[in-house]
């Protein structure tokens, strides 16, 4: 069965049935679009669960949203590493302020902070790595190798 993680943890997703588990389909009737009433309303219901919701769990899911916005760019071929950056600063900047008053989700957001930093960085970085089978020169400019 497939997962979804969230900040509360990870979720069951429900797969959708097999066509032979299924009835066969039959058209869904024209649905007329919603009314300015209806979309007044669904759009209060909307603020009010909002509003409900811990301030620190909004916070932390939009950061969770900075994090794999900055993903995304890291993985692009090649990688867009201005606007991964600008996308790390910015996840940077809150969690780095904000800290513990993240709640549940402080450590996860900074673990995921440092993760996603040190991404960067080894994609921004050319590979450095000596070549293991060049002779590296002396003082005196001699490689030390015998012709």
């Amino acid at each position: 069965m497939p997962s979804l993680w969230t900040p509360e943890g990870e979720h069951g997703v429900p797969t959708a049935p097999s066509q032979a588990d299924s009835a066969p389909e039959t058209p869904a009737p024209p649905t007329q679009a919603p009314s300015e009433e209806q979309l007044a309303a669904e759009r209060a219901a909307l603020e009010r669960e909002l509003a409900a919701a811990p301030a620190e769990d909004v916070v932390a899911n939009h950061c969770f949203g900075l994090f794999q916005l900055a993903a995304l760019y890291l993985t692009q071929n090649p990688p867009d590493l201005a606007k991964a950056k600008l996308t790390i600063d910015a996840l940077g900047a809150v969690v780095d302020t904000l800290g513990n008053r993240l709640g549940e989700s402080a450590p996860t957001l900074q673990g995921a902070l440092a993760q996603i930093r040190l991404a960067y960085v080894e994609l921004s970085e050319p590979a450095t790595a000596p070549d293991p089978t060049a002779a590296s020169a002396g003082p005196d400019g001699e490689t030390g190798k015998v012709p």
